[in-house]
């Protein structure tokens, strides 16, 4: 892993919804758009929650025409976290956003490309201190200017980078720097290499603007999330990446998931328990595949940052187990459990689920600071000074 890149910091947000630090020594922020018809109030409000409850810190709301930009006020009203207007085409739709409350805009350099309303936009964010986003899409890019004879086109990275900086420009001439940046494309290499460029062009010109990732229409659940894994993980882990999305073919809220797995595989960030679960070869001894779908399940509905592992053999099963918060290693019908790299006991396989709820729940209480009583159904957890009182 490589240092993180500095970045300048700005604040998504306002004191009803609460803000959000995108950039500086931030946390790597998760975010993801609704895909509902913004028009239609109640569903968009219902879909920003259910995102919200899942950990998603910023959500985008596109608002493509009149209707859904009528719909924004009753939104913002309504929503439990910041929320960023995306626009496209017509320049009003901002406009509109801003005097409704959104806390953030993001602008497509690839097709508002009339200064002048762009400015527009500009001026009144900067009166009401909303951030802009400059999101520049591999698949809307401003058309390649007329080529000399034998002149070769410029390649789709030098046109991405061309057209955030065309952008950069004009804010930056009006004094606006509240700003973040991506560089979006569906080709991988692509999406890398621009976002490489552009964070060294920045930090050559002396404006670290923060950066949010992306594989843009990564594709549908198993291969979106494995090419968004790929490109924003190896950003993150050359240090590079304020904010990320994993856009996928599917209900939005199986986005959230991945982006937080992708940031506890790199050590950023923890969000819910971690799994560790061994490949099932044919040294398993037990029935692994059950028992960690159940483990997970439990541990996933409690939302607490512990590490599990669930391990079938006698090779790398107790090495993998001590070193989790929690785990099993398992072998011809019994099972050792280690908590904190102790053994605690040894169950026979019928136990082994409930014995890993029982010592996850005083794993929990210890993170928490908090003593264990097993008697007392969901209120198990107990604060040590109301026991102590």
């Amino acid at each position: 892993m490589s240092p993180r890149r500095p970045t300048k910091q700005i604040t998504i947000g306002d004191d009803r919804v609460g803000y959000v630090k995108v950039g500086g020594n931030a946390p790597v922020l998760v975010q993801s758009m609704t895909c509902t018809d913004t028009s239609d109030v109640a569903a968009t409000v219902r879909q920003i929650h259910e995102l919200a409850d899942l950990g998603c810190e910023l959500v985008r709301v596109a608002v493509p025409d009149k209707e859904a930009a009528a719909a924004l006020p009753e939104i913002i009203r309504q929503t439990p976290v910041p929320l960023t207007a995306d626009i496209h085409f017509d320049y009003r739709w901002a406009l509109a956003a801003i005097r409704s409350g959104f806390h953030a805009l993001r602008l497509n350099p690839g097709n508002i490309r009339d200064v002048d309303k762009v400015k527009t936009v500009v001026k009144q964010a900067k009166e009401r201190g909303i951030p802009i986003r400059i999101g520049v899409n591999a698949g809307s890019l401003p058309p390649i200017p007329a080529l000399a004879d034998g002149e070769m086109p410029p390649s789709m990275v030098d046109r991405m980078v061309d057209a955030a900086l065309w952008e950069i420009n004009i804010l930056e001439e009006m004094d606006y720097d509240n700003i973040k940046i991506s560089m979006k494309a569906f080709d991988v290499p692509s999406m890398v290499e621009a976002n490489r460029r552009l964070a060294r062009v920045l930090d050559d010109r002396l404006t670290p603007y923060p950066l949010h990732l992306g594989v843009t229409e990564a594709g549908l659940p198993r291969a979106g999330s494995v090419r968004s894994a790929i490109g924003i993980g190896m950003l993150l882990a050359e240090g590079i990446g304020d904010t990320i999305r994993v856009s996928l073919a599917a209900d939005p809220s199986e986005e959230i998931p991945v982006c937080y797995d992708i940031l506890a595989s790199l050590n950023l960030r923890r969000h819910g328990p971690t799994l560790v679960a061994c490949p099932t070869c044919g040294r398993i001894e037990i029935e692994l595949i059950p028992l960690a779908n159940q483990v997970e399940a439990h541990f996933v509905k409690l939302g607490k940052p512990i590490t599990v592992a669930v391990m079938g053999c006698v090779v790398n099963g107790p090495g993998e187990a001590r070193m989790a918060d929690l785990g099993i290693a398992g072998g011809k019908g019994r099972g050792v459990i280690f908590r904190k790299g102790q053994v605690i006991r040894t169950v026979d396989e019928p136990e082994f689920l409930s014995a890993l709820i029982e010592e996850g729940d005083k794993v929990i209480a210890e993170m928490e600071g908090q003593e264990y009583s097993p008697y007392e159904g969901d209120d198990a957890l107990i604060p040590l000074d109301a026991i102590n009182r």
